[in-house]
């Protein structure tokens, strides 16, 4: 088995995963290979809530050119999660 923490990779922060906090849903970068029940009991064991529902997307990377040379790369494709805790549950992601 495989250690939660390669499987959860980090949450992921931007306007809309904040917007999502308050629906109790929140967003993590999760490893490609990662299964939707792999990812449920990675974030139970690693924050000990209860997980009601766990939606998955791939995102292809944006072809980027560069500046200085003009030649063309690509930022790296990313699976997110977005993990929905059953009500009473919630998760302290910026913890002083």
């Amino acid at each position: 088995m495989t250690h939660p923490r390669d499987i959860i990779r980090e949450p992921v922060v931007s306007e809309k995963s904040y917007a999502l906090i308050d629906q109790n849903a929140y967003t993590f970068n999760v490893a490609k290979s990662a299964t939707k029940p792999q990812i449920k009991d990675a974030i139970e064991e690693i924050f000990g809530v209860k997980v009601r529902k766990v939606n998955t997307l791939n995102r292809k990377g944006k072809r980027k050119q560069n500046r200085r040379n003009g030649t063309w790369g690509k930022r790296p494709d990313v699976k997110r999660a977005i993990v929905t805790l059953a009500e009473g549950d919630s998760i302290d992601l910026f913890e002083a």
